[in-house]
């Protein structure tokens, strides 16, 4: 046994588990900031106004960067020659008059929200919008300053089937002549009544006549207090097709006129309605179309 061979017994180590670091609580916790920011967001634009969301895409619809560059559409180059012809500092051109735009839609923005605000401290002072605050409505939309004058069950705004305003009404009207007269936007005037049908006046007069009369009516007295009849552009009547939301159809209320102080976009919309120039409809490919008898693409 002398030559027995000697045995070696190694001491095993033990395995240690390996740390995994800390990188995905990194990642959980950009996960969660990123959550709480978009519900953020979210809340704040559900707590926003329209005027205020329209500033607010305003400032992104302007390129920024461009600005900042002093470049131009197709290139931040200082060149001349991208830049357009001589205007080296950029005074003229696309990026330029864009800026401007921006910076005038957003002033006529401004000017709307402020004539909202005075109006509403009018009704709170003026005894002839004191006596019916609960008949106007002001709201501030994409389309510009909309004051309504509504109807209640004990007090119409007009002679009952009739045109012509009850006497309070023209006092509500002239008040606001003064207001309007700040504002250098055009005027969209819409009669509305509710679903009850005409029961008067001759034959084939219903609510359309009734509504557009009342309309006309209202662009007289506002004229006569004072406006010029070209900040008018245009009149009309609409009949019971548009009642307000979440009352019904036959509700008093929904007799009402509508003062739209159109913004620049709204105005330069309707305008487009009348271009002789009529752009044909695309549809996908898929679709076959037979030629619609007395529709125009604006060529003989």
């Amino acid at each position: 046994m002398k030559n027995a061979t000697p045995i070696i017994v190694r001491k095993r180590k033990k395995k240690k588990h390996e740390h995994h670091g800390g990188t995905w609580k990194i990642a959980y916790a950009d996960f969660m900031t990123a959550m709480m920011a978009f519900f953020l967001v979210m809340w704040l634009l559900s707590q926003s106004t329209d005027m205020d969301r329209e500033l607010i895409a305003d400032y992104f619809r302007t390129p920024l960067n461009q600005a900042l560059s002093q470049g131009n559409k197709n290139s931040l180059s200082d060149s001349v020659i991208p830049g357009g012809g001589d205007d080296i500092i950029k005074q003229q051109g696309e990026v330029f008059k864009s800026r401007i735009d921006a910076q005038r839609r957003q002033k006529m923005l401004e000017s709307l929200h402020q004539a909202k605000q005075k109006l509403q401290q009018m009704i709170e002072t003026d005894p002839r919008l004191n006596n019916f605050k609960s008949n106007i409505l002001l709201t501030l939309t994409n389309d510009g300053l909309l004051i309504q004058i509504t109807d209640s069950q004990q007090r119409p705004m007009f002679k009952v089937g009739s045109e012509s305003p009850e006497p309070y009404m023209n006092g509500i009207l002239q008040a606001l002549v003064p207001l309007l007269n700040e504002l250098p936007n055009k005027i969209s005037l819409t009669g509305h009544t509710d679903s009850l049908p005409y029961s008067g006046g001759a034959g084939g007069y219903s609510n359309w006549e009734l509504s557009a009369g009342r309309a006309n009516a209202t662009r007289r007295v506002l004229v006569s207090a004072g406006l010029d009849d070209a900040r008018f552009l245009r009149v009309i009547g609409t009949g019971s097709r548009m009642p307000l939301d979440e009352i019904s159809a036959d509700d008093p209320r929904n007799r009402r006129i509508s003062i739209l102080v159109l913004s620049q976009l709204k105005e330069r919309e309707i305008l487009k309605e009348n271009t002789l120039e009529r752009k044909p409809i695309e549809m996908p490919s898929d679709m076959s179309l037979q030629p619609v008898q007395g529709y125009t693409d604006g060529h003989e």
